[in-house]
């Protein structure tokens, strides 16, 4: 049995994400009787699986508790035009000076 969640968890330890928590925006306002979105670290993780992987957004597996691929796709579309990875690559970088690499 293949442990999807411990394997996500990995990509995203806690303590980048509590680094990475507060550059992302909230999820958009969403029209009466939508389902309501995937937190955000949620999404983050589906997107580095899938980044780190290769495996096409529509394989991302359910197991992971990650949402759907296209859920995730969107999530970095929309962090995307918000400027989100490039303050993401300075907050990264800041990290690794901080630890000598």
């Amino acid at each position: 049995m293949v442990r999807w969640w411990g394997m996500a968890r990995a990509l995203l330890p806690d303590d980048l994400w509590t680094e990475i928590a507060p550059l992302l925006p909230p999820p958009r306002p969403r029209p009466k009787g939508g389902r309501p979105p995937i937190d955000n670290r949620a999404a983050l993780t589906g997107i580095l699986f899938v980044l780190r992987s290769g495996l096409p957004w529509e394989m991302l597996p359910a197991e992971m508790g990650c949402g759907s691929g296209m859920s995730c796709w969107r999530r970095l579309r929309d962090w995307q035009a918000a400027g989100v990875w490039a303050r993401l690559h300075q907050v990264l970088l800041e990290r690794l000076h901080a630890a000598g690499e």
